[in-house]
């Protein structure tokens, strides 16, 4: 089959196309014929050789895409060949085929393409999983999401929404919070002209943060949280470092944490499938979000599409057109 591999660590450059052989579907396991792979910022980070992928994972980047079932492993009973279906992979997504577990398929939305909804499953494990279930956000409360134009972010406003939270995002520019508030944002702030600590405050604070951005950030967040707030960190494009006032966080009663999505075992994945396929799949059916999507690339033009996402210029979620 083909695929795009990752050479060596380094720039966009390194991703080359290349010939490998067909995956095997192993005991739980089925074997995707991919139509459309998402493009996200870990295959970036793995691509530069800062983010290893698990032993057992394919060193092939792509942690999503959404095609045709052609094999079944064994003890697979719920799927059948010929299904289409999208899928979190453990990696892989750069190619013609992937093998991934069964449990971290979910069948491609009413009304949406296999494009669509090869979008879907890196940022909406991750939303879920970390806004409602480790952040455990209710309605009413009020949210912040960093990066709202991204494809985390743009999934973040619409969930966030539809479950009755008070949304505010930050993003780069003006188009970029146009597009915030048009998913349902109740502010949009240009941290360029901006202080979204100010504006927070103003509102009372907020009562979950979701941030990707880490380094000077930290600290700010915990002035922007409300007492008893919880900030989740899933990615720190700033750094993961930062010097904190943790006085602060003690008599505020504030909750740091955080997770990364890859690492986590097949069973908690499979959890986060489960409730995404009984919570969010059907607004996704009735229309109520979807995927936000920014520009198609082919498989051999892969380092354009990491150029493009490193760039930041993109509005939601680039794909990758494989079959």
């Amino acid at each position: 089959m083909k695929a795009v591999e990752i050479t060596k660590a380094g720039g966009p450059d390194v991703l080359q196309l290349c010939e490998r052989p067909l995956p095997v579907a192993g005991y739980g396991e089925v074997v995707i014929k991919i139509a459309y792979a998402g493009v996200n910022r870990p295959d970036a980070l793995q691509r530069a050789g800062l983010y290893n992928p698990p032993k057992t994972a394919s060193d092939l980047p792509g942690l999503e895409a959404a095609g045709e079932i052609v094999a079944l492993g064994e003890g697979v009973a719920n799927l059948s060949v010929g299904e289409q279906v999208c899928a979190l992979l453990p990696g892989g997504g750069y190619a013609e085929f992937v093998a991934t577990p069964a449990a971290h398929c979910l069948p491609v939305p009413a009304g949406l393409s296999l494009k669509q909804a090869a979008c879907l499953p890196e940022t909406f494990f991750t939303v879920w999983s970390n806004v409602f279930m480790r952040g455990g956000l209710i309605g009413g409360e009020r949210f912040l999401v960093h990066g709202g134009s991204s494809g985390i972010g743009t999934t973040a406003i619409q969930l966030a929404r539809a479950y009755g939270a008070r949304v505010f995002a930050t993003a780069g520019s003006d188009e970029k919070c146009a597009a915030c508030l048009t998913l349902g944002a109740e502010q949009a702030i240009n941290y360029r002209d901006a202080d979204y600590v100010d504006i927070l405050k103003a509102e009372g604070g907020a009562n979950l943060i979701l941030d990707m951005v880490g380094g000077s950030y930290m600290q700010r967040n915990i002035k922007a949280l409300a007492d008893d707030g919880r900030l989740v960190q899933i990615a720190f494009l700033q750094g993961p470092k930062a010097e904190l006032n943790m006085m602060e966080v003690m008599t505020r009663r504030l909750t740091i944490t955080g997770s990364t999505l890859r690492p986590q075992s097949d069973l908690a994945k499979a959890k986060i499938a489960a409730e995404l396929r009984d919570k969010v799949w059907p607004l996704l059916a009735a229309g109520t979000i979807a995927p936000v999507m920014d520009q198609e690339f082919t498989l051999a033009d892969a380092a354009d599409a990491h150029r493009r996402m490193e760039s930041s210029a993109h509005i939601g979620k680039i794909v990758l057109r494989v079959g």
